[in-house]
């Protein structure tokens, strides 16, 4: 069953390092009521980002109760003398917990950031010893029988995460693949239901199959979904895509306990909030937490959008859609954060001055939102961010039609970018590159997150067929750049970009959202506003170009070549970059194999600094021009077409991709883990916990933040118990 595989890939190396978020000194800066707000949304984002196991693996949620009650019950210094005194070495006894702390930072045993599978760094025989001379040996006995073989194993199914045969997910139940997914959008679609909080378990009854669509809720009762109406219950459905009759079923209540603890405390917070606009964003959430309805999720998000420049920043629900393996599932995250002054400074100039740069970008202006809707842009430190990883900027929300029409706001989480982008070593690039990127990396990356974040995924028109028949559009004068024809094909009323390019949607537009910002950069307006005039501006041109390009080489690690399948959105955006960069020839990157110091084979890239203008400008111009008109159009088969070509990772020609993939897996580094404050609550105020930046801190600060009580643990099992039998390979 299992092929030669390479274990190395799937451990978390002993070297990984953990970072910690610091917040301490903008919490400090709080009143007593905005701390108070940020306690309760904090609590309903942790007890919420627990529903991420869930989301993840069958066994993730029994991992993580192990991990819970052994940790809870005595102290890491205290498990190692007894886990020593057993035999199990301190390298050993390292790896278990640098396993522990990578489950916990990435809510799961599969990699936020990357897709695959996390197993230990130590034999299993050790593994057993240390759970076996804790305390807690006999309560953990039970749950370690049944997900021991699991933890290990790396059969193909289970090394990434994927659906069907091609990889493990819990979003459906192991008996779903790529059809069955089609199937459930096509009845979504039909019913207006949209899948955002939503997971799809396949059974049969009287020989027929039947779906349930799972809504997310605190509450399990029959009745109306608000804003969507009577679509609870049973349903006989015809889908095109099969022409075989189903039965879909409509049920809520997924995850109930969980979601219960999350409205609980976003109604604790309401009574904190700064003004009446936070007060109905938070009443919003709470009822569609409670009853399922996205739309209340989505009133929720317009009251956000317009509570413009608050101190405490905030966002919770089931949000980004990359985990799912078609495309469309968001998992649960929750952020509480305050806002850094500063920086901020900077990209409210970058909103100010975005009417000027956006018709810099290489499209038609009938390609253009009518009216740029001009969102708020706040550099925050985060306090609190649960779910599976933490990015570094955010737009949001990710509803298009709010999107499009309404507005949308911009983050870029500054601590996370000082704290989790430092690199110690830099890989393929030569001493004099390598130096200037240490030195301006950091600066380059802030300002790409900006023009990503704004004018990347704030920019650009869906063109759209109201069911009226009439368009949001000029059909009389718009014509297709790419064909010089008019235009009769677009979205549908109820078609959304990610429904229509579901599977390649995330990449697709993260590798827009990237092109937007590298070919703005070059505006020297758009420098101006971060600081940078003369030479400064060409190094953090260069450096960012540098960066781009050496990203798309690093996207390697990404890539499975067993399934064919990119297992990171953004990191295979950016290798389809670094293919139109060499396409452009001329030298503008040259890829070379080299020997490193170490004697083993190494890679160097170069980029001529000359050539970006010249050479990179035009050839990034034209590809992002496409990558817009196939998203405006809504047209799948061209833009697909074009994305495939370009994520192909072959040897049929230089630099022979697929062969420097083994260079790139040596050379890697593994990401940083965060540990994250707690907020405590001391009488009727707010104390704030800081952590040892190690394995062992970032462990403490989990079992802090749940304290081993056996109310949650019982609600944790009894979820994970209910829908064990629908994920048996």
């Amino acid at each position: 069953e299992t092929k030669m595989v390479d274990v190395s890939q799937y451990v978390l190396p002993p070297e990984t390092k953990v970072a910690f978020l610091d917040c301490e000194t903008a919490f400090k800066g709080l009143t007593d009521k905005e701390k108070l707000y940020a306690h309760y949304i904090s609590q309903a984002s942790w007890y919420g980002g627990l529903i991420c196991l869930f989301q993840t693996s069958p066994e993730s949620p029994g991992i993580y109760l192990l991990f819970h009650k052994l940790f809870g019950s005595q102290s890491v210094e205290e498990l190692q003398s007894a886990a020593e005194a057993q035999g199990v070495t301190k390298d050993e006894f390292h790896a278990f917990l640098i396993y522990a702390a990578g489950i916990l930072s990435n809510s799961g045993n599969y990699k936020s950031f990357g897709d695959s599978k996390i197993i230990p760094n130590l034999p299993k025989e050790k593994f057993e010893k240390i759970l076996m001379s804790s305390k807690a040996a006999k309560e953990i006995q039970g749950v370690w029988q049944e997900i021991s073989e699991r933890v290990y194993s790396l059969v193909d199914r289970q090394r990434e995460l994927g659906l069907g045969k091609k990889g493990t997910t819990t979003y459906y139940s192991s008996n779903c693949d790529l059809v069955d997914a089609k199937v459930a959008q096509e009845f979504m679609s039909a019913k207006d239901i949209s899948p955002y909080n939503t997971r799809l378990f396949k059974t049969q009854e009287n020989g027929k199959v039947v779906y349930e669509v799972r809504l997310a809720s605190s509450s399990s009762a029959d009745g109306d979904l608000p804003g969507v109406g009577a679509v609870l219950g049973s349903h006989d459905f015809t889908p095109k895509e099969t022409g075989t009759p189903c039965v879909f079923k409509v049920t809520r209540g997924d995850y109930s306990d969980l979601m219960a603890l999350v409205v609980e405390n976003l109604t604790k917070a309401e009574k904190y909030a700064a003004n009446e606009m936070e007060k109905k964003m938070l009443n919003e959430y709470a009822k569609s937490f409670t009853t399922g309805s996205i739309p209340q999720h989505k009133e929720g998000s317009r009251y956000w959008i317009k509570n413009k420049g608050p101190i405490v920043e905030t966002y919770i629900g089931f949000i980004e859609s990359y985990r799912d393996p078609f495309g469309l599932r968001g998992e649960f995250e929750g952020f509480v954060a305050v806002v850094n002054k500063e920086m901020s400074a900077k990209f409210a100039e970058l909103v100010n001055q975005a009417e000027r740069l956006l018709p810099l970008l290489p499209w038609p202006a009938a390609f253009e939102k009518d009216k740029f809707l001009r969102p708020d842009f706040t550099s925050l430190d985060v306090l609190t961010f649960a779910g599976s990883g933490i990015p570094a900027g955010i737009n949001i929300p990710n509803y298009d039609d709010i999107r499009q029409d309404e507005g949308f706001k911009n983050v870029s989480l500054g601590n996370v970018l000082i704290a989790g982008y430092k690199e110690d070593k830099i890989s393929f690039l030569d001493p004099k590159d390598a130096e200037l990127f240490i030195k301006l990396k950091i600066q380059s990356f802030e300002v790409q997150v900006g023009l990503h974040e704004l004018l990347g995924h704030g920019s650009g028109k869906l063109f759209i067929k109201n069911a009226d028949g009439s368009y949001n559009f000029d059909q009389e004068s718009v014509v297709n750049p790419e064909t010089k024809e008019k235009i009769t094909d677009c979205y549908n009323e109820n078609e959304t970009w990610d429904s229509k390019f579901s599977v390649i949607s995330s990449s697709y537009e993260e590798c827009r959202a990237e092109c937007v910002g590298i070919y703005l950069c070059l505006s020297t307006d758009a420098l101006r506003i971060f600081g940078y005039t003369d030479d400064s501006a060409d190094d953090i041109i260069y450096v960012n170009w540098l960066s781009m390009a050496r990203s798309g080489l690093l996207a390697l690690e990404f890539y499975s070549p067993e399934t064919g399948a990119w297992r990171q959105a953004h990191m295979q955006a950016r290798f389809c970059i670094l293919r139109v960069m060499l396409e452009a020839g001329q030298g503008l990157v040259t890829i070379t194999k080299t020997t490193g110091d170490d004697g083993k084979e190494d890679i160097l890239l170069k980029l001529d600094r000359s050539k970006i203008i010249g050479v990179g400008k035009p050839a990034i111009g034209n590809f992002l021009r496409k990558l817009q008109v196939y998203k405006s159009l809504g047209d799948v088969d061209s833009g697909k077409k074009m994305y495939d070509y370009y994520s192909d990772v072959h040897d049929r020609e230089e630099p022979h991709f697929l062969s420097l993939r083994s260079t790139v897996l040596d050379r890697k580094q593994p990401r940083r883990m965060f540990a994250q404050h707690n907020t405590v609550l001391e009488g009727d105020k707010v104390g704030l916990k800081n952590y040892e930046a190690t394995a062992s801190g970032l462990i403490q600060s989990w079992m802090e933040r749940f304290p081993a009580g056996a109310d949650l643990d019982q609600k944790l099992t009894n979820l994970w118990q209910k829908e064990k039998p629908f994920f048996t390979d």
